[in-house]
C-alpha cells in the first residue's frame, strides 16, 4: 500500500490492485477505499470459506470413492500414470482427466453452497420474468444440481462419467431460466394476490425457485 502498487497475480494482488483504482477514481481520496483492517478482515473471509468448502469437497470425494471402488481404482491409476516416479507438482492436477471428472460429480452431488439468495434491488426483467424490487430470490443450488430433465435419469447417482466431455456436454438439455423458474407460478400467483406481503413471512417477499 505504501508503494502504491501491487502484483495483482494472486487473490490479495487483485483486491489490492481493485481498491487502488477506487481510490484513484475519487480523486485519491481514501476515505473511499478499503482499511488495512477491512483488507485483513476479507482476506480472512475468503480463506475460511475457501476452506471449508474444500474440506467439504474432499470429504464426499472420500466418502464416494470407498462406495465405488472402481473409480477410486482409475482415480489412482491416473495419477500414477501422471505423476510416475516423479515429485508430484501442482501443474500436474491439469493433466488429471478422471480425478477432475470425480471433483465435478461430487460437487453436483454435494454443493459446498445449499442456496444462493440474491436481493432484487431493483425492479428488473429477466426473459418473461418481471421481479419488482425488494424481492428476494432463493436459488436451491443442490435442486438444481439433481433435477433429472437437466442430468438425466440417474441425476442423483455418482456417475462421473457424465462429465468425460466436459461441463457443458454433460448437461441432458439445453440450459434455460426455466428450468430455474419451473415451481414459481403457485409461489408468484399467491405473492401477486396478497400485495408481495404474507405470502412468504412479513414484509420480506422470499421466491423459492
Amino acid at each position: 500500500m505504501k508503494a502504491g502498487e501491487t502484483a495483482n497475480s494472486d487473490l490479495l494482488g487483485i483486491l489490492m490492485e481493485s481498491n487502488f483504482r477506487e481510490i484513484q477514481e475519487h480523486q485519491n481520496n481514501k476515505k473511499i477505499g478499503m482499511s488495512v483492517k477491512d483488507v485483513i478482515e476479507e482476506c480472512k473471509l475468503f480463506y475460511l470459506v475457501g476452506q471449508k468448502a474444500t474440506s467439504v469437497l474432499l470429504v464426499w470425494t472420500m466418502v464416494l470413492l470407498s462406495e465405488h471402488p472402481n473409480w477410486q481404482a482409475r482415480a489412482k491409476e491416473e495419477v500414477l500414470q501422471v505423476s510416475g516416479n516423479k515429485k508430484w507438482e501442482v501443474d500436474g492436477l491439469n493433466h488429471l482427466k478422471i480425478v477432475t471428472m470425480i471433483f465435478h460429480e461430487v460437487l453436483r452431488l454435494y454443493p459446498p453452497v445449499a442456496m444462493l439468495p440474491r436481493t432484487i434491488y431493483k425492479d428488473s426483467q429477466v426473459g418473461d420474468m418481471y421481479f419488482p424490487a425488494g424481492v428476494q430470490v432463493v436459488l436451491p443450488t443442490i435442486l438444481v444440481h439433481h433435477d433429472h430433465e437437466i442430468w438425466g435419469d440417474d441425476a442423483k447417482e455418482f456417475n462421473p462419467e457424465r462429465f468425460a466431455e466436459g461441463v457443458l456436454k454433460a448437461i441432458k438439455t439445453k440450459f434455460h431460466f426455466s428450468h430455474l423458474v419451473g415451481v414459481l407460478g403457485m409461489h408468484w400467483t399467491k405473492f401477486c394476490n396478497d400485495g408481495g406481503k404474507n405470502s412468504f413471512g412479513n414484509d420480506l417477499t422470499t421466491l423459492l425457485i
